[in-house]
């Protein structure tokens, strides 16, 4: 069944890269115009895993400095659009680290990108842990071709599946629709005038060519977040499509259930699973 998107939030990313592809503005007259057309397109989904749950993403998953701006801003809603540049700039020069690790299967010519990592007895415990249920069930997971990693302390890990997280964030400028594969930016230090720099040039993708960013493609990625590296006994806000997932200790609104736990979790890709109205075949 063919989605339809139409811009009505405060972000619209996905909306915004299906009508940029072909240079119309995002608006709600040419997202509906585009779904009365009828032309198709393909979209990867990732499947996010931790145990026996587990969560469909079509546009983002976030942790770190982003998701603690996407999230933590929401005190400032009334400000509209301007909170999330708002409380950006807390956060900069309040920046905080996580300490974790990541571990993923790189794309073909991303290889070189961080460190061999030991495979271990969690092959068993993933595969343990899946779960047969009626319907879609998502991908099944081999964690022999974990072969990369990077440690932390991070500033901010963000994996995206379309190039716009926003309407004004270029986010993954080399992302594509169909695929196969997530764009990674990963950063791990900077300084915080840098860090400003940076953040400036995200409407328009500049900010994956910094040398504080590492940008590459990832068919299948493994999350291990931990606390703050500042306050030990604070955690962080995994978000994923501009809604929390998970929430650690000492975060905002800590109290609140979520989905998954502030824990390990796998993210893999299926190409093409989903079908959206889109401006052009």
């Amino acid at each position: 069944m063919p989605l339809g998107v139409i811009p009505a939030g405060t972000s619209n990313g996905m909306a915004k890269s299906l009508l940029d592809s072909v240079g119309e503005s995002c608006t709600a007259f040419n997202a509906t115009l585009a779904i009365i057309r009828g032309h198709k397109r393909s979209l990867d989904v990732a499947t996010v895993l931790q145990g026996q749950k587990k969560y469909f993403s079509v546009l983002m998953l976030a942790w770190g400095l982003i998701a603690d701006i996407d999230i933590e801003s929401e005190k400032y809603r009334w400000m509209g659009s301007a909170r999330m540049d708002f409380y950006a700039i807390q956060r900069i020069f309040c920046l905080r680290k996580y300490h974790g690790c990541i571990k993923f299967v790189a794309a073909p010519g991303f290889e070189n990108f961080g460190e061999p990592n030991e495979l271990g007895g969690e092959i068993d415990e993933l595969n343990s842990n899946w779960v047969m249920q009626d319907g879609y069930c998502g991908p099944t997971f081999d964690m022999k071709g974990f072969n990369r990693k990077i440690e932390g302390p991070f500033v901010s890990i963000w994996l995206h599946n379309v190039p716009w997280g926003g309407e004004d964030v270029l986010a993954a400028p080399d992302a594509k629709f169909s695929d196969g594969y997530l764009d990674l930016i990963v950063m791990k230090d900077c300084p915080k005038m840098s860090l400003a720099t940076l953040m400036s040039e995200m409407n328009k993708g500049g900010h994956v060519r910094s040398p504080h960013v590492l940008y590459l493609k990832v068919k299948a990625f493994a999350l291990e977040p931990g606390p703050r590296a500042d306050e030990p006994n604070k955690e962080g806000i995994i978000d994923v499509d501009g809604e929390v997932l998970a929430r650690g200790r000492g975060t905002y609104k800590c109290d609140q259930k979520t989905l998954m736990t502030y824990d390990k979790l796998h993210i893999k890709v299926d190409q093409g699973l989903a079908t959206v109205f889109s401006p052009i075949n």
